[in-house]
């Protein structure tokens, strides 16, 4: 009996090793994985558990998602090590890499859109979009030197669509927002959006296609034809990127990889990559953030 419970509870022991989620520290028996949410009108934490679901089947192991509050957090958290991977949006993958806390290990696909439709380009994918400005249809402003004097709804100047790139042309073209307009930072793209339909804001910066991912919101307008798109940005921005800590170990980074990479080859995959809107990942090129770093210079000068 003796040798039966010990040869039982080593298997027990080496199913434990099998399953856990290692890294160069320590064993872990759980990751927490976090991302920031597109809106924050409460639903995306229900849409979280499933994922949470899939990854720890996928991984062998726990692993807790948890969504961050803007763009700051999940850096904070990238840095302080009390996340293991982050869905990371690009210029917060790009300060947190230049913090030395991430590396980024895959970058997203996402849905190209018609510039002249603002709707998808249909079976046509990209790994980069631009920037949006959004006026009302109505609106007296038809270039940008009109944005002068304007009040305007951005995102965490940690946004490259949402305040990034277009903070950073506008001053190319001679006009400082920072300076010459009233910025108001604003909680989520929707919020954005109706603050321009209200008409308690002259325009808003947002990611390219934005009216068309969340006009389903707006039950009551049409957005794609009461708002327009006045610019959008000449520079590209880099995907999402698929960031983990740099001392993750490499079978479990290898296995994350894997993981996400997979994604689009089943119907739980796919809906946990709607979250963010992905359509499917590749391997990243750290050369396509540099330009984040160039943007950033030229928002904050």
């Amino acid at each position: 009996m003796k040798k039966y419970l010990v040869t039982v509870l080593a298997l027990a022991l080496g199913m434990t090793v099998m399953v856990g989620c290692g890294s160069n520290k320590e064993e872990k028996n759980e990751l927490n994985v976090q991302f920031v949410p597109t809106n924050n009108d409460g639903t995306m934490e229900a849409k979280a558990k499933p994922f949470e679901e899939y990854l720890s089947e996928k991984l062998g192991c726990e692993v807790n998602v948890t969504l961050a509050t803007d763009y700051s957090t999940i850096v904070e958290a990238m840095s302080s090590g009390q996340v293991d991977i982050g869905i990371m949006p690009p210029a917060a993958y790009v300060q947190a890499r230049n913090e030395g806390s991430a590396e980024a290990i895959l970058t997203s696909e996402l849905q190209d859109y018609d510039l002249e439709t603002g709707r998808p380009a249909e079976g046509v994918m990209s790994g980069t979009f631009k920037g949006e400005i959004l006026v009302k249809k109505d609106s007296d402003i038809k270039t940008l030197e009109d944005l002068k004097g304007k009040k305007i709804a951005t995102l965490s100047p940690n946004s490259a669509s949402g305040y990034i790139y277009p903070v950073a042309e506008m001053k190319e073209a001679g006009i400082d927002p920072t300076k010459d307009c009233t910025l108001t930072t604003v909680n989520d793209i929707p919020s954005e959006m109706i603050s321009v339909l209200n008409g308690q804001l002259d325009a808003c910066f947002v990611f390219e296609g934005a009216r068309y991912v969340f006009k389903d919101k707006f039950a009551d307008n049409d957005i794609m034809d009461e708002l327009r798109v006045l610019y959008y940005t000449d520079g590209d921005i880099p995907n999402d990127a698929i960031a983990v800590q740099k001392d993750m170990d490499s079978e479990l980074k290898d296995k994350v990889k894997e993981t996400f990479l997979n994604m689009a080859e089943d119907e739980r995959g796919k809906d946990a990559m709607s979250l963010w809107g992905h359509k499917g990942y590749t391997d990243v090129s750290e050369t396509a953030y540099d330009t984040i770093d160039e943007y950033t210079q030229k928002a904050v000068n």
